[in-house]
């Protein structure tokens, strides 16, 4: 059986007869990916009542190639100024790296229309999970990344205390629990 490698977002399974288990969450109806590593799939205790397989993201990474232009890369962010947000690149594609790669998301590459109006705060934060397409190789420390299309923004971000939140539309999250809601310059789930 071949490994199968994910990234955060990618969508493992249908909720149907699987529970969400180690590195993953649950989006809609569909479980997903919350780490970088190896897809398993475990069957039920022998004797359970809940005969659900659980599905789980194993810690691991594969080698992979250099970003290049063009490319979908999955991302963190790690830090924000009024300019521009820095990312560390976790995947290429459907691959994870091994290599330490960075991004900067500046703020002209957010959104495709009323770029002038785009406020970083709004649109990422720390520890946001990003899906992004690589515009250039940047400078020596970076690639510059876009977010602009709508397949392509936050995938996986938490509410400031800390949950997990939910797409609601194009531009807000929610956090399921105290749903309070949160801007963000979401990707649309494909």
């Amino acid at each position: 059986m071949t490994a199968v490698f994910v990234c955060p977002g990618d969508k493992l399974s249908q909720t149907v007869g699987h529970v969400a288990g180690k590195g993953t969450y649950v989006r809609g109806q569909h479980i997903c990916a919350s780490i970088i590593g190896k897809k398993q799939l475990n069957s039920p205790l022998e004797g359970s009542m809940d005969q659900s397989i659980t599905v789980e993201v194993a810690r691991g990474v594969e080698q992979t190639s250099v970003p290049k232009e063009g490319d979908i890369v999955t991302a963190k962010v790690t830090k924000i100024n009024v300019r521009m947000a820095v990312v560390d690149i976790l995947c290429i594609g459907q691959k994870a790296v091994e290599d330490s790669f960075s991004g900067v998301i500046r703020q002209q590459d957010v959104k495709a229309t009323e770029i002038d109006k785009v406020q970083i705060m709004q649109s990422l934060r720390p520890g946001d999970v990003v899906r992004a397409e690589v515009l250039s190789l940047g400078d020596a420390r970076s690639y510059y990344l876009s977010t602009a299309k709508t397949d392509l923004g936050v995938i996986y971000a938490k509410s400031i205390t800390g949950n997990p939140m939910v797409a609601i539309s194009w531009q807000e999250m929610q956090d399921p629990s105290s749903l309070a809601k949160e801007f963000r310059k979401v990707a649309k789930v494909v």
